[in-house]
Order: structure tokens, then C-alpha cells, then sequence
């Protein structure tokens, strides 16, 4: 379904986001629990793309799998840097074939050495090769940085390469992943200063351990993680179980906040776990993302 689509029928989004696997047992482990995630009925699910393209066969293959297998309406990731023009005219071409009706463009993490293609520098070229693409008309979505972007800490150069953007014709915005609510709320109001109105999801990944909070930490560079979380999560830094508590129950609170403030979708960081994601929805009043979605 195309996110004009969605975000007619929807009066809040809900998005889930997984990897694609490296091994067989990963895959075998994240297709036996999609049929979880189909239960919790989001508005769609997106599946990420490695950097400079390492994923792309694993990602075509995850969301050509989520399309002919699951009532989930799958999302790929599409990362320019590294690629030629043709390259992404091959892949818009091999989801135009699969019946995908969306994409997220994304710029990607820049290579280091090697000869690569040079095509495009910024997400900005992606989304108009997109545009451009006759075969389809693609809902196109992009990334937006809360907390900032590590490679660009002038908040003024960052908002203006996000209109950027979005002047290329946007469907939606995704935030990065955030743990202060606030952050997100000056932010959005910071885009509306920027004449940016394009609809914006709020990025949310419950903490699972204190190591899969320092990755997070060197992934979303900019992220800031509330000292009382830290205290928290730190006072039971010995209980797995207990961290994991503290983590959901904190994306919990952030998510009713996000509704009582009519945000207009969340998007979950799933890590290919639906546990999570699952106590979130319970906690909200639900465990059917068409009761959430259409009840705020």
C-alpha cells in the first residue's frame, strides 16, 4: 500500500523495522516470529539495508519474503552511496516487480578507499532518482536526526539539508532513535520553523542490556541517554532480565507520551524481537495495532 495510502487510513502510524539475518538460523528465527508481528497488525514494517550495499540480496530476499508470505506490508531501505545510477534503476526495477509500493532513501555510510561509484553524494540524489524512476511511483521516505547528526553538529546546516530533502518529494520522515521525548518534540517544532511539514515518525528502540545500549550508543551517534535512565538501568546491571524490564517499560512511557502529544507515528527498532514490542502494546491498551492506530 502506498503511504498516501496509510496515512489516509491510519490516524497513527505504527512501523516495525528489522535487519536481514546473516545466518540460516537468524532467518529461520525472524520468519518463525513474523507471524508475532503480523498479530500486532502495524501500519507496515521496513527492513534495513547494509552499508554500501552489503545487505541488498538479503534485504531484496527479506522484503520480497514479508510480501508473498505475511499480510505485512514490507518497506525497503535503499542506501545511495557506492551505487551507480544504474544500480538503483536495477533495484527500483526488482521491487516495481515485486509489487513493492515504498521505499526509505537513505544516503548511507560513506566507504572508505576502494573504486566505488561516486553517482550520488547525498540522500537528496536518491529521493529524486527515485522520484524520477517511470516505471513506478514510489512513496518515498527519508531519515531525521532529533539529537543531531554526528557528521554535521550545525543544527542550522542539518535542518536545511533535511528541507533539503524533503523538497524532493517526501511522503514521510523517520526519526533516528531518541530516549528524551522532549528532544523529539523541540525538534518537530524546529522543522515546523523550517516550512517542513511532511508527516514524521517518532524512532523508538527499547534498551535490552547495557551492550546493546553501548551499541546503540556508537550506531546513533548524537543520541543522548537520560542520566535517569542510566540510573535505572545501572542499578540492576546484574539482572539481564531487569534491565530488560526497565528498557520496555521506558519506551513504554515514551510511547503514551508520544500519543497523549498526538504524534502522528512511532516506528519501533525491533532488532528482529517482537518481546519488546509486544509488552509496549500491552501497556498501551492493546496488542492489535488497529486498536492503537485508530484511537488516538
Amino acid at each position: 500500500m502506498h503511504m498516501h495510502d496509510i496515512l489516509n487510513r491510519d490516524k497513527t502510524i505504527f512501523g516495525f523495522e528489522f535487519f536481514p539475518p546473516k545466518t540460516d538460523d537468524g532467518w529461520d528465527g525472524l520468519v518463525s516470529r513474523l507471524h508475532t508481528f503480523e498479530a500486532l497488525e502495524p501500519s507496515f514494517v521496513s527492513v534495513t539495508y547494509g552499508a554500501g550495499g552489503s545487505t541488498r540480496t538479503k534485504t531484496h530476499d527479506l522484503v520480497c519474503h514479508i510480501a508473498a508470505n505475511t499480510s505485512l506490508d514490507p518497506i525497503p531501505h535503499l542506501t545511495c552511496v557506492g551505487h551507480s545510477k544504474q544500480e538503483i534503476t536495477t533495484i527500483l526495477q526488482s521491487y516495481q516487480e515485486a509489487g513493492i509500493d515504498n521505499i526509505l532513501a537513505l544516503r548511507g555510510d560513506k566507504q572508505q578507499g576502494g573504486a566505488t561509484p561516486q553517482d550520488f553524494a547525498h540522500a537528496s540524489e536518491l529521493v529524486k532518482e527515485v522520484r524520477a524512476f517511470a516505471g513506478k511511483s514510489f512513496g518515498i521516505g527519508v531519515a531525521g536526526f532529533p539529537e543531531g547528526h554526528p557528521e554535521t553538529p550545525n543544527r542550522l546546516v542539518q535542518m536545511d539539508h533535511l528541507k533539503a530533502k524533503v523538497e524532493c518529494g517526501v511522503d514521510w520522515i523517520c526519526s533516528q532513535l531518541f530516549f528524551n521525548n522532549n528532544a523529539f518534540y523541540d525538534w518537530v517544532d524546529r522543522c515546523d520553523v523550517a516550512g517542513i511539514a511532511t508527516p514524521t515518525l517518532a524512532g523508538i528502540m527499547p534498551i535490552t542490556s547495557i551492550a546493546g545500549m553501548r551499541r546503540m550508543a556508537e550506531l546513533a551517534g548524537g543520541a543522548n541517554f537520560p542520566a535517569k535512565l542510566q540510573r535505572r538501568l545501572y542499578r540492576f546491571q546484574d539482572d539481564a532480565d531487569a534491565v530488560a524490564k526497565i528498557g520496555a517499560t521506558w519506551a513504554a512511557e515514551q510511547c503514551a507520551d508520544l500519543l497523549d502529544n498526538n504524534v502522528r507515528g512511532i516506528h519501533f527498532f525491533t532488532m528482529n524481537k517482537s518481546t519488546a514490542t509486544e509488552q509496549i502494546y500491552s501497556s498501551l491498551g492493546a496488542l492489535s495495532g488497529s486498536k492503537l492506530r485508530n484511537s488516538h
